[in-house]
């Protein structure tokens, strides 16, 4: 089966749960190994962008008419979002180090984790 096909059949068969904790991982992975490499400030954009970009759209879907999450928890990531936005400002400015943005992510896929991992 060649690499194209297996990612198309992975697609189809991961839950939007499975997929949301995959792509907080790698995201969160890019974070951690830009920190590690010595990066801040604006050299840490490309890993900043993503997470800013990936808390904006979960926003979004938050406010989409037809959500289906509790009220409370859809207002938890609208508000997690802004916070994110703004002190990823923090972060490229030299104000603030990567790791909270890292911290908030952790703790995203600690509630995303597959049961099995969670166990």
């Amino acid at each position: 089966m060649s690499l194209s096909a297996y990612q198309r059949v992975k697609t189809i068969a991961e839950s939007p749960r499975n997929t949301e904790f995959r792509l907080v991982s790698q995201i969160t992975g890019e974070m951690i190994a830009a920190r590690d490499a010595g990066l801040s400030g604006a050299a840490l954009m490309p890993a900043l962008h993503r997470n800013r970009e990936m808390w904006s759209i979960f926003s979004s879907a938050c406010g989409a008419p037809g959500n289906e999450l509790p009220e409370t928890v859809r207002a938890g990531i609208i508000s997690l979002s802004l916070w994110v936005d703004r002190f990823t400002t923090d972060v490229v400015t030299g104000r603030e180090p990567i790791d909270e943005l890292i911290g908030v992510n952790r703790t995203l896929l600690e509630g995303l984790a597959p049961e099995q991992m969670a166990a």
